[in-house]
């Protein structure tokens, strides 16, 4: 029912066909739910498992392989091979593109159920007539018409129409619908505006918020997708995700890659046309097909098959991380996304503070005797957990606050002149509220007042378990005094009084606005010694004076007050709240969290901007931008600080100037959140944005990393990349720092990898052109690739932060992982291993004391030595030593490479193996497997290899340890001489030239 808010109460009634008084009957509930279907949300639509399997294999570099294996097939079958020998290669390469695809279906199915776990927060009940008689049902159970009563503390089930209320106020906190700070009251009354908002709707109670006061009843007007929320659930599901920097960056290094591939496969088929028909091959065409198969090996080497897996294990490696810091990462390529944030659009209740109300000032009258003198006492604690202290005004602790009598009124009143409820929840070890926050804010200051008249104040508290600790002092004043009767806070009085007995005495405690307390009292309370004296007009302007000045520091301010009532009456009405006795002034705040001021510092440093987004009004924002160092002690914020209604005003140019100076975005609708995201990221900001509710769920969708806080609702969750746990900024700055620690990782791994790769390609080209045997074989570059490079890379991804990781300025989005001097050094390594492997291949053959001992021409004219006389026999080129000796030189000069990656520029004397143990014992565990293929005698045959003598150990070495000093000067380049080389990779973007060089 979709206009429910403009038609009366019965009217909605008649709609349904319902008694208010009976509530729906069974056949009604039926009818009703298949009409209208189940109370629930639609759960986010999974991806099938074929297509999340097929997903893994949409890359480039993974098609080239599954092309390489098919073509590998071909020509085994053409060449007559049957058996193991036609099926090996291919097998291994796909082998290994399903180890790839597993790693990823793994990671992204885990990915799910960390959503789903969190989905489980969401569970409501809700008490429903049916049949003329209450019961409590879960919330899915329900059906349009039903009657529901709710009460404090509920969670709203469906979308309500109040019918009914059965105290003078209703309020609701809907601020994850509406992003409101404060609650709403709520009537039953209809509303006549038109086009009116979820704001204007005062007789609708919306699914998923809470109640915070009062009691009533309501009739179910929409229940699952149509309700308020599911809408909003619905459009966000229809949302498609952009790719992220990194996967942009690795889909461009795959097709730059790729090109280089096909380049030199055809160079190095061409090269060798004047070899197609050579006698050894049997023919032109055998010949063709023969150098055909080298550049399929080429193929195979150059593509690193690990890389896929490496990434996504990185990036797996990299959410445990995050979900150490408190962080639940959704979408793994979002990890490394946040090592390129610009800006984080922060908001601030419940991010930057602790969505805790607490009492922070105490005002009192100490003496009057000489015209007033006023005592503040400042509190500590910023949380619901009844922990802190009090102090005076020179900052002097209070052994037992209690013992002022100022402060013992002040908690008695706070105790009793309350509808609240603080309790502790074991489950998430932490206290919670039901009610009012600043209800609750008075008990925990009623804890931290503590009680009279006991020695052991307050250490005696400590001893209790944390569930009797919760309301220990407000249970003993609650057992002092008898509660008789309460007159609830209405608009007109904005106070609130309760008449209570104790033993011989009846007394009325009264809090409300200071304006309308004080203007009731006539007497007030002396701290210094108990004594009630008149209250003169010097000492109310005085106290005027205080609560002015609560207001310039943005506190909420509430005034308490008592009443001795003639003894045995029995009600009170809003005569008796005349002639109060004043008590004290409390001032509280939603306190910024102890931990954001250096988190604010830390992204400043980083070259990191947060805006504070809020719903909340100017100046109180203001006042906590402050506190928190956003507005670095300035006193003038003009240029920083904005209101929605503000930003609108300014012409399109000034707006595009605010934008790259602001901090600070107040008073705020839903759709505002939206417009900033994407009017930052046509600047090329890369927006990291926060959010709770359902109101924020399109922005967090919008944003290139969305956060949602873990205490939100679901919607906000299934639209956003990371949830954190504790909903704390802190939490951010350090995902932000294991992102660009994960991308560091990601580029030396990559380098790493490619670097290999590189010298494998120079190997077999190399080979090629100066016409030696073929160095490698197939299956030997496969069982490198994966095994001895995959290993290594992955311990890579363990490589602990650099120390200044949050230093520097966040890279530039167009930054392509492979830069122009990281691609020299690439280059300079990867020719190195390449040459070191032919080298121990040719050695072999030339100076080995267990090899023929050729000449180099007799080596190079290998395939005619069937034709000639020689001293040796033409079996020699097929024996297994060389290829292993080359094979082995490869995995060697690999490990020693893999400790120059522990850093991309400091020196291996500076950054010890020590430092990524997981490298050491990966490079160990990569040489005891490539010496179990040298010695067991199935897997020797099966990789072509043979067991290597001392000697030809030795040569190994000599050959492969040459690489750490060649990138040992390569790195002493970049830290001293900052020496770049300047050429592209690939054809830039078409992009305008600021935005180039992003």
């Amino acid at each position: 029912m979709e206009d429910a808010y403009a038609r009366s109460a019965s009217e909605v009634l008649d709609f349904f066909g319902v008694d208010p008084a009976k509530g729906l009957s069974d056949s009604q509930v039926d009818h009703h739910s298949r009409m209208f279907g189940r109370n629930v949300l639609p759960e986010e639509k999974r991806t099938p498992f074929w297509k999340l399997v097929l997903k893994q294999f949409d890359d480039l570099l993974v098609k080239i392989l599954i092309v390489a294996a098919i073509v590998s097939f071909v020509l085994a079958l053409a060449n007559g091979e049957t058996g193991l020998t036609a099926f090996l290669e291919p097998f291994v390469i796909l082998l290994i593109l399903a180890a790839n695809a597993a790693v990823g279906v793994i990671t992204e199915t885990n990915a799910e159920k960390a959503l789903e776990e969190l989905r489980a927060y969401q569970a409501n009940i809700a008490t429903v007539l049916r049949n003329g008689c209450f019961s409590i049902l879960p919330a899915s159970e329900l059906v349009p018409g039903d009657i529901v009563e709710v009460t404090v503390g509920c969670k709203i089930p469906a979308d309500l129409r109040m019918i009914e209320m059965s105290s003078n106020e209703f309020r609701v906190d809907q601020a994850i619908l509406t992003g409101e700070s404060c609650s709403v009251e709520k009537d039953v009354e209809c509303t006549s505006t038109t086009n009116a908002v979820y704001q204007d709707k005062k007789n609708i109670l919306f699914s998923g918020t809470d109640v915070v006061a009062g009691r009533g009843r309501a009739v179910v007007i929409g229940v699952g997708s149509n309700t308020a929320m599911g809408s909003i659930h619905d459009s966000m599901l229809h949302t498609d995700d952009e790719a992220t920097p990194l996967k942009k960056k690795l889909d461009e290094f795959g097709s730059f890659l790729a090109k280089v591939i096909a380049g030199i496969c055809i160079l190095v088929w061409v090269v060798n046309i004047g070899h197609f028909s050579d006698p050894s091959h049997g023919g032109f065409f055998k010949g063709a097909i023969h150098y055909f198969k080298i550049a399929v090996a080429l193929a195979v080497a150059a593509i690193p098959e690990g890389l896929p897996a490496v990434v996504t294990t990185c990036l797996a490696l990299g959410t445990k991380k995050m979900a150490r810091l408190n962080a639940i990462v959704r979408s793994l390529p979002s990890v490394e996304t946040l090592g390129c944030t610009t800006v984080i659009c922060s908001d601030k209740t419940g991010t930057l503070t602790t969505n805790m109300m607490s009492v922070s000032k105490i005002c009192v009258v100490q003496s009057a005797d000489h015209g007033p003198a006023i005592s503040e006492f400042d509190v500590s604690g910023t949380t619901y957990a009844p922990e802190g202290t009090v102090f005076d005004s020179n900052g002097q602790q209070l052994d037992c606050p209690a013992q002022s009598p100022c402060l013992h009124y002040l908690a008695m009143c706070s105790s009793l002149c309350n509808d609240s409820v603080l309790q502790y929840n074991p489950d998430k070890d932490s206290y919670e509220k039901i009610g009012e926050s600043t209800e609750v804010a008075l008990r925990v200051l009623a804890e931290k007042v503590g009680l009279p008249g006991f020695d052991s104040m307050p250490s005696a508290l400590n001893m209790l378990s944390k569930h009797e600790r919760a309301s220990y002092c407000n249970h003993y004043w609650e057992n002092q005094f008898k509660k008789v009767y309460a007159l609830e806070f209405t608009r007109d009085r904005k106070m609130m009084s309760v008449l209570c007995s104790h033993k011989q005495m009846d007394v009325m405690f009264s809090k409300g606005a200071p304006e309308s307390i004080i203007a009731r009292c006539t007497k007030l309370l002396c701290n210094s010694d108990g004594s009630v004296v008149p209250l003169t007009a010097a000492s109310r302007a005085e106290l005027e004076s205080r609560f002015a000045s609560f207001g310039d520091e943005t506190l909420r301010c509430l005034a308490l007050a008592f009443k001795t009532v003639p003894h045995g009456q029995k009600t009170i009405s809003y005569d008796n709240e005349n002639d109060l006795t004043f008590i004290g002034l409390v001032g509280m705040l939603d306190p910024p969290r102890k931990e954001v001021r250096d988190a604010m510092l830390a992204c400043m440093t980083a070259g990191i901007r947060v805006i504070v987004v809020t719903g909340d009004n100017k100046s109180t924002a203001e006042s906590i931008c402050r506190k928190i160092g956003a507005f670095d002690n300035l006193v003038d914020f003009s240029g920083l600080s904005y209101t929605a209604s503000e930003f609108e005003r300014l012409p399109a140019l000034q707006q595009t100037t605010a934008l790259q100076r602001m901090t600070l975005f107040s008073r705020v609708e839903p759709s505002h959140k939206r417009m900033l995201v994407e009017a930052l990221q046509n600047q090329n900001e890369v927006v990291a944005m926060t959010g709770d509710g359902v109101n924020d769920a399109p922005a967090l969708k919008k944003a290139d990393i969305g956060i949602a806080m873990g205490s939100g609702t679901a919607v906000a969750k299934s639209a956003s990349d990371m949830v954190l746990a504790d909903d704390n900024f802190a939490s951010i700055v350090a995902a932000v720092a294991e992102g660009r620690a994960i991308y560091n990782n990601t580029k030396q791994f990559i380098r790493y990898m490619i670097s290999s790769n590189i010298g494998e390609v120079v190997c077999i080209f190399v080979a090629a052109v100066l016409g030696i045997p073929d160095t490698l074989a197939p299956v030997q570059l496969l069982w490198v690739n994966l095994v001895t490079d995959g290993l290594p890379a992955t311990a890579i991804g363990f490589n602990k932060q650099d120390s200044d990781v949050m230093k520097a300025k966040p890279r530039k989005v167009g930054e392509a992982v492979v830069t122009g001097w990281l691609f020299f050094r690439y280059l300079v390594i990867g020719v190195y291993v390449g040459l070191a492997t032919v080298a121990g291949f040719i050695w072999w053959f030339i100076y080995s004391d267990g090899g023929p001992k050729l000449t180099y021409s007799e080596l190079m004219n290998f395939e005619t030595c069937a034709l000639r006389e020689t001293s040796y026999p033409c079996s020699i080129f097929e024996d297994r030593h060389p290829s292993t000796v080359a094979m082995t030189v490869l995995v060697v000069v690999e490990m020693f490479n893999a400790l120059n990656n522990l850093s991309e520029n400091q020196s291996l004397l500076v950054i010890t193996p020590r430092s990524n143990l997981w490298l050491v014992g990966s490079i160990i565990l990569t040489m005891v497997l490539h010496i179990l293929i040298l010695y067991v005698h199935p897997l020797a045959v099966l990789f072509s290899v043979t067991p290597l003598s001392l000697g030809e150990w030795t040569a190994v070495l000599y050959l492969s340890f040459p690489v750490i000093i060649i990138d040992e000067i390569l790195k002493f380049l970049s830290r001293n001489t900052g020496l770049r080389f300047r050429f592209r990779l690939r054809k830039m973007d078409q992009l305008p030239k600021d935005r180039r060089d992003r």
